[in-house]
């Protein structure tokens, strides 16, 4: 049948037409990444979808033509190949977006400054500048108390809806700039219509500042932004600046501040945003060390107290109940180091310089320590709360954190409460007290804040305690070398029977075994020959010339014979305990005293006494000299103890 050439012609043209449109969505997709390969098209052309020609008036379906099957296959599928095959710089497909944390910041350094940077300082410039010319027209009268108070309300309010407009279309951060610039200005105006110009009760104003925190916290709380949070808090910590009338209002400031703390507390135990706890730290530090030094008094000594425990409990609870960020290996970031850390010392370090400064020089002496006990008890009782941040080595740091402080201030109480031998002896009484709790807990802190206590005590009783009195023995410093001889030979003797760990070789229980049974022997000669040296001086003090002489030729012999005697002590002992550390000490002091012998006994004492003194000498090295030939510890082969 012959076709129509009307028909033939328009068949033409519109075939023609599809062709073009064919060409157009293959340079489309093209540029999307797809190649211009039937392999790599949307769909195989064997599953293409049928191209169904326009009717057009008198066209028919040719007869016997077969009508090919509708298809479901969608335009959008696509081969693996083919999403492979898109070059990383290709713009995403239908306005998608990469899904985020796929791929790192590749900004430029001044995109950053651009966008970043000077959002953050034209924030800072926007509320300063709204602020001067509120104060200019304020000064000059333009705009009475309540029509200010009105204008900043209102304006606070109307940049917040106004930035709802901005985030919708895209633009988040420039979004929270505005929300951030609107709370500063509803704060601004809350606390001028209350301190300023008392236009409204404090519980009102105060409302109201709640409302206005709860709101910024929410919305960052509901959209997961902590940068909003920090623009919120950095503009409620600059209202108290901006708007300082130069007056103290210490109720208002402290609450004002108080109200900030909880909305943070809140908003860090909901989400791991620690940039946001340690900035409202050191703001509350700041505000709070600044009105101290300008207005405190001893009459405001309450309240100041009250609210100073308010902030030391909000910062002390915050650490246990804040979250934290944590990566594939649980480690902590610089701002988590800095909440678990650093933020703790500092809390309980300036709160307790902040209420011993409060305390009047009459209540410091029996007050203070009872303070640091009260740190101490705080500490330990926060041990039994569990922490909530998700890595995995935060509640163990934090429990070891608020061990060693409890036990900073129970060392520190110490001082505080006792002067002389009392301070000694308790020091000396914890650090044994320590040591055998870090056996029991099997905690390495615990172990060295136990020698620390230690070596304060030790050092205490060598420069700080009491002088002998005349009566030999038993007087107040023996007493004191006594305690320590006795405390250090517990530490002995728990050191030696406690199971070894790997740790650091100064910290193994065997080394401190062997440095405090060191430790006894040097206080039990330091102890004796003080002893000794005060019972002869006090003789000499009243006496003449020839008999003062005497009596330090008495004195030097003394010596001789106490170590002769402590020595040949520790070699028996050493023997039969089988330690060669003991017997090694007894010939170190029996060589100390060969050579005292020798080149002092020789020219101090008189003939008589240097007979018995080479004599003593000379028997105790012929005894010394046939043990060790006899070998009855079998020395030189198996059966000795080097401890």
């Amino acid at each position: 049948m012959a076709m129509n050439p009307d028909v033939s012609g328009s068949l033409e043209d519109q075939v023609g037409e599809l062709r073009l449109r064919v060409l157009r969505l293959e340079k489309v997709l093209q540029s999307y990444g797809f190649a211009a390969d039937p392999a790599q098209m949307p769909f195989p052309p064997s599953a293409a979808p049928p191209v169904s020609t326009p009717a057009w008036p008198g066209a028919s379906t040719p007869p016997g033509a077969a009508v090919p099957p509708a298809t479901n296959t969608p335009a959008s599928r696509v081969s693996p190949s083919s999403e492979s095959t898109r070059p990383s710089h290709a713009p995403p497909m239908f306005g998608t977006h990469a899904p985020a944390g796929k791929e790192p910041d590749q900004r430029s350094l001044e995109n950053r400054i651009g966008s970043q940077y000077f959002n953050r300082l034209g924030i800072l410039a926007m509320l300063i500048g709204v602020a001067w010319f509120l104060k200019l027209a304020f000064d000059n009268h333009w705009i009475g108390p309540l029509g200010r108070v009105f204008i900043g309300l209102l304006a606070g309010a109307a940049l917040i809806a106004w930035s709802e407009r901005f985030e919708k279309r895209g633009f988040a951060a420039f979004s929270y700039s505005l929300k951030a610039v609107g709370s500063g200005t509803l704060y601004l105006s809350l606390w001028a219509a209350f301190s300023v110009y008392a236009l409204m009760p404090g519980w009102a104003a105060f409302g109201a500042m709640i409302l206005v925190t709860a709101f910024n916290g929410y919305i960052s709380w509901s959209r997961n932004t902590e940068l909003l949070a920090l623009y919120a808090i950095a503009g409620g910590l600059t209202t108290p600046l901006l708007v300082s009338t130069g007056g103290n209002h210490e109720v208002t400031l402290f609450s004002y501040l108080l109200i900030l703390d909880v909305a943070v507390l809140i908003l860090v135990a909901l989400r791991p945003w620690s940039r946001l706890l340690f900035a409202a730290f050191i703001g509350t530090i700041v505000f709070f060390a600044g009105w101290w030094f300008d207005y405190y008094n001893h009459f405001q000594w309450g309240r100041t107290a009250f609210f100073l425990t308010c902030f030391f409990l909000i910062f002390a609870f915050a650490p246990r109940l804040a979250r934290f960020k944590a990566d594939e290996h649980a480690t902590p970031s610089g701002w988590d180091s800095l909440v678990l850390v650093l933020l703790p010392i500092m809390n309980a370090a300036l709160a307790f310089v902040a209420y011993y400064v409060l305390l009047s020089s009459s209540t410091a002496d029996w007050a203070g320590p009872w303070i640091a006990v009260a740190f101490a008890a705080f500490y330990l009782g926060l041990l039994r709360l569990p922490a909530r941040g998700v890595l995995r080595a935060s509640p163990a740091l934090l429990s070891a954190l608020h061990l060693a402080t409890a036990v900073v201030f129970l060392t520190l109480a110490i001082p505080l409460k006792t002067h002389g031998r009392w301070l000694t002896i308790g020091w000396l009484i914890e650090g044994a007290v320590l040591l055998w709790v870090a056996i029991r807990l099997h905690q390495l802190l615990l172990r060295v804040l136990a020698l620390v206590c230690l070596v304060l005590g030790l050092g205490a009783l060598l420069l700080v305690n009491p002088e002998a009195a005349a009566t030999p023995f038993f007087n107040q410093r023996f007493a004191t070398y006594c305690v320590a001889i006795v405390v250090f030979a517990s530490v002995a003797w728990l050191a030696a029977h406690a199971t070894e760990e790997p740790v650091e070789p100064i910290l193994r229980w065997h080394f401190l075994a062997a440095a405090a049974v060191l430790t006894v022997n040097a206080l039990i000669l330091l102890a004796i020959g003080s002893e000794i040296h005060e019972f002869w001086w006090s003789l000499s003090l009243h006496a003449d010339l020839t008999i003062a002489h005497d009596y330090a030729m008495y004195a030097q012999f003394t010596y001789s014979a106490f170590f002769m005697a402590f020595g040949a002590l520790l070699l028996y002992l050493g023997f039969w305990r089988r330690s060669a550390f003991l017997r090694w000490q007894a010939l170190v002091l029996i060589g100390a005293t060969i050579a005292k012998v020798f080149l002092i006994d020789i020219s101090e004492l008189s003939r008589g006494f240097r007979i018995f003194s080479f004599l003593g000498l000379g028997a105790l090295l012929l005894a010394v000299s046939f043990v060790y030939q006899r070998d009855w510890l079998n020395l030189r082969g198996e059966g000795n103890r080097t401890s």
